[in-house]
Formats: structure tokens, C-alpha cells, sequence
């Protein structure tokens, strides 16, 4: 049965898996959400979409779980982009990802050129969305003394001990990159595939 999720933003969002396992490992927090959503489980998420463009939304009820694990040394992005190639990936997301890095390349908010960042990080957040056009990923990296930045994943984050992955595929839909007018970038473009 679906789960329905009332959001602070007062959005609903409905997941396809049952709560318990969509939150299982959120220990006290997934508790408290899985008990506020029990009081809203049978109201209807918002039917609107969010855009008018066709292109700029999309809808799938199936969902395809895939996960890897990298070894030291391993280049992150370039590891996920070949999982996605190997495993024609076609609209991927990160659903989770924790590990650690020996060094860090990042590209920065509103700069051209990434920064190298030398020493040991953990992995706080990765995310982004997956496909056979390209992947757009961002990463936060905490070093030793907590100190966080982030931007966008590019080449060079070198895997220090390990790198859990977990990505989720929206069956149903296609992803694809096309150059944007507007922003000057090739930007994620959402189509049905059935």
C-alpha cells in the first residue's frame, strides 16, 4: 500500500514502498515521520503539476533498486557513470551514499574551474539524477574537523576506504540532457517512455 508523507512545506508525497522499509534505517526521526504519516495515509498527494512544460515532470509507480559498493583508489563519478553505462540506467537517482574520500574535486557554486581539496573526507551527502545522456551529481564532504563544502561531483574524488551506493531507476520514464536556452547548460528533460 502506498505511503503518504505530509511534508513541513505542507506538500503530500506518496511513496510506493511500504513505510517501514522506506525508513528503516532513519532510527528516531523515521519513527516520528512514519507516525505522522499514518494520520495522513489515506488523503490524495496534490494532482497538479509543477510546471507546463511537458518536459519538466514526470510520474512512475515502478521502481528498480540497484547497489555497489567501490574500493579504495576508485574514482567516484567515473565508477558511477560506468555502473549507469553497464547496467543501462536510463532514469537513476541516489537513493543513499556513505564512504570516504582521499581527495576531493569538486566545482564550486558559480565557478568554471573545480578545486582540488587535499585529505580525508566522509561522503555526508551525494545526490543527483542518472542516465545514458549524463549524470548530474552533487556531493558534501566533511573533513576531519567537521569543516563542510560541496558542489558539483567531477572527476578526481578518489575513494579512501569504501563507497556504498544505492540508486534507485524510475521505470516507465526517460531522462535525457538537452542544451537549455535559458540557462546556457544541457539541462534534464523528463519524457514517458511507454
Amino acid at each position: 500500500m502506498p505511503t503518504l508523507f505530509r511534508l513541513a512545506t505542507g506538500f503530500a508525497v506518496r511513496f510506493l514502498l511500504p513505510a517501514s522499509l522506506l525508513i528503516a534505517s532513519c532510527g528516531f526521526v523515521g519513527r516520528k515521520v512514519l507516525a505522522q504519516s499514518r494520520s495522513v495515509k489515506d488523503e490524495q498527494a496534490p494532482s497538479s503539476k509543477p510546471d507546463t512544460q511537458s518536459d519538466a515532470w514526470g510520474e512512475s509507480e515502478r521502481l528498480r533498486i540497484l547497489a555497489l559498493r567501490l574500493r579504495p583508489g576508485q574514482d567516484l563519478r567515473q565508477q558511477i557513470e560506468e555502473f549507469v553505462k553497464g547496467r543501462k540506467i536510463r532514469t537513476g537517482f541516489i537513493l543513499t551514499a556513505v564512504g570516504s574520500l582521499r581527495s576531493a574535486t569538486i566545482r564550486l557554486a558559480d565557478q568554471k574551474d573545480p578545486t582540488t581539496f587535499a585529505g580525508k573526507f566522509e561522503i555526508v551527502s551525494l545526490v543527483g539524477t542518472l542516465g545514458q545522456d549524463g549524470v548530474h551529481l552533487h556531493i558534501a564532504i566533511a573533513d576531519s574537523s567537521g569543516k563542510t563544502v560541496g558542489g558539483h561531483l567531477v572527476n578526481g574524488c578518489l575513494i579512501y576506504t569504501t563507497a556504498e551506493i544505492v540508486i534507485g531507476e524510475a521505470r516507465g520514464l526517460r531522462f535525457s540532457r538537452e542544451q537549455d536556452k535559458e540557462t546556457g547548460y544541457k539541462e534534464l528533460r523528463i519524457r514517458s517512455s511507454e
